[in-house]
């Protein structure tokens, strides 16, 4: 007990917020989600594998849409992602009845890492568990961010969060080129994943959506995902 810090508002003598670590833990500990910006779109995937045959896949669901051309992926704690989706959402719907156009996925990203940050310097609540990849299309073209528990927000290329993320992100950094194309992004996510995917893989096990020129985000069905293995073999 003598090394840990249940103060989340106060700094330790190091200038830390010892419970803003103890979150990215968590984060780290949860199923592995990347995603990649393409010349054309964005992708974004994730493990969705359980622990349980008995468990319906099709009620588990790790992305989820926020506008018609802007979804999340979280790695870390699922309770906490639908807290910052329903926000998310509700935002969104705001921007749209004030200003009749869907909200543009920077400030979609602005208002979900203030609600992270303001969770570390309240009273009587802890900070999320949880980390984001946000994916969107917009005037400024196909756009990705990473969103953590602190409240910081960064636009990548590409990137990993979860379990075995450092892994990950040397695979993407390999991989990688600024002109890939929508389609090579979605084998490359699906080559990634298969890296440190521990047991079989396959189209029940795992989740992908993408948002293209179209500026319509939507997540693949398990043939659409079965297609893109084979091509990935």
């Amino acid at each position: 007990m003598g090394d840990m810090n249940f103060s989340l508002t106060t700094f330790n003598k190091s200038g830390k917020l010892l419970q803003i670590e103890y979150a990215l833990n968590r984060v780290q500990q949860g199923k592995m989600a990347l995603g990649i910006k393409a010349r054309n779109g964005v992708v974004i995937a994730s493990d969705k594998k359980v622990n349980s045959v008995l468990v319906d896949l099709d009620d588990y669901q790790k992305i989820q849409n926020i506008t018609p051309s802007t979804g999340f992926v979280y790695a870390g704690m699922g309770p906490d992602f639908r807290v910052q989706v329903r926000n998310a959402r509700k935002e969104a719907q705001k921007y749209y009845l004030t200003y009749r156009e869907v909200q543009p996925v920077s400030q979609i990203v602005k208002e979900s890492a203030l609600l992270m940050q303001e969770y570390t310097q309240s009273g009587g609540v802890r900070a999320f568990g949880v980390s984001l990849l946000v994916a969107g299309y917009d005037d400024d073209g196909p756009q990705l961010y990473q969103v953590d528990p602190s409240g910081a927000a960064f636009g990548w290329k590409a990137t990993a969060i979860g379990k075995n993320y450092v892994n990950a992100k040397n695979f993407l950094e390999r991989r990688y080129s600024d002109d890939v194309e929508l389609d090579d992004a979605v084998h490359i996510a699906l080559l990634t994943l298969r890296e440190s995917y521990e047991g079989e893989m396959n189209e029940h096990n795992i989740e992908v959506g993408i948002v293209g020129e179209d500026r319509i985000f939507r997540v693949l069905t398990p043939a659409e995902v079965k297609d893109y293995l084979e091509e990935a073999n």
